[in-house]
């Protein structure tokens, strides 16, 4: 079903109804592999939810915010409702094994165990649906870019001497039309996606206003470290409305980080430099010691990243945030070391 037909049907009553729906179907399977059904058909890419979420762009704010809202509680209802009755299932078959008399260790085991989501995907997909929630949509683009969206476009010119903080991988272009050696590059960050997603609203005409997040991979001519990775990956969001202002960004930072981090958590903002915001800002998130982390770098963003992408600075104003999502989830989770996340070691990620 398209995200046009399915947009006209969706309400947070409806999402309700079908978190529900599977909440019963979800606590009356009687096998694991029963219960990985019945996740797949409530939770799974053409899930119900799903088709929502992606016809969430289709919708004006406030039904957006309102939708947003229902998948917050549907996805959670479905996940706490789906690992208690994975619990139990499992908890069941402990017990049948105990009471055999016998264990035939010549048998196979039956089905084998299904595995789970990457953390970073986790991560990601979490993101994406507090954002979802709080009235933003997904906007996306390609891993690979000309010089101009990925540093011109952005208040970069080639002589700017901001250039150096990105450690990009060019590629070879040879062979290619109208595309000179030196101006295709792998992305080093997800802010390109702001530029297309501005061309693209005034080109097909839906906006302004704008409120999009921009998850997607990155790379940059780095050494793997404990605390770096030559590709990883980053979440950045933008609104572009009239009379924005930094209230606007300071009140959107702390609802994510109550949404995100729980209700005791905070946020602040500490002037920074970035060459596509100005002013700018670093934003950290409260410790529960009393300390601060460090999360990523936000600001208004600057006239001339909105004349880049076919604004007029003097009827729109708008603000950017920006950070890592594998630091993110290395936050959240105490990992260690972020090559972990590349270790393909079942002992590590079978713990999330």
């Amino acid at each position: 079903m398209s995200d046009e037909a399915v947009a006209p049907e969706v309400t947070a009553g409806a999402v309700d109804a079908q978190a529900a729906e599977g909440v019963a179907a979800i606590a009356g399977a009687r096998a694991v592999d029963l219960l990985e059904d019945a996740e797949s058909t409530y939770l799974g890419k053409q899930s119900f939810l799903a088709n929502v979420k992606a016809a969430m762009k289709h919708l004006d704010p406030e039904r957006r915010r309102e939708v947003g809202a229902a998948l917050n509680r549907a996805r959670g209802s479905l996940e706490q409702a789906a690992a208690t009755r994975r619990a139990e299932l499992l908890a069941d078959e402990r017990r049948e094994r105990l009471a055999a008399e016998r264990l035939d260790l010549t048998e196979g085991l039956g089905r084998a165990r299904v595995g789970h989501a990457h953390v970073v995907t986790q991560t990601w997909e979490r993101l994406e649906d507090v954002f979802c929630g709080m009235g933003y949509t997904v906007a996306d683009g390609p891993e690979v870019e000309t010089d101009w969206f990925n540093f011109e476009a952005l208040n970069l010119p080639r002589a700017h001497p901001a250039r150096s903080m990105w450690d990009t991988l060019y590629l070879d272009a040879s062979g290619l039309d109208g595309v000179e050696d030196g101006e295709l590059v792998l992305r080093t960050h997800t802010s390109p996606v702001q530029i297309r997603t501005m061309l693209r609203a005034v080109r097909e005409g839906w906006g302004p206003p704008i409120y999009v997040v921009c998850p997607g991979r990155v790379y940059r001519r780095d050494t793997a470290d404990a605390t770096h990775l030559p590709v990883f990956h980053q979440i950045e969001g933008l609104v572009i409305d009239r009379n924005i202002s930094m209230a606007d960004l300071s009140g959107t930072i702390e609802a994510f980080t109550k949404a995100y981090f729980g209700e005791d958590m905070t946020s602040r903002l500490r002037p920074s430099y970035f060459p596509f915001t100005e002013p700018s800002a670093e934003f950290d998130v409260s410790a529960p010691d009393g300390s601060w982390l460090e999360l990523g770098g936000s600001g208004m963003v600057h006239p001339n990243v909105l004349r880049a992408g076919g604004l007029d600075p003097e009827e729109w104003s708008g603000f950017a945030f920006g950070f890592g999502i594998d630091r993110l989830a290395k936050i959240r989770h105490a990992v260690d070391d972020l090559r972990e996340y590349m270790s393909n070691d079942i002992r590590f990620l079978a713990q999330f």
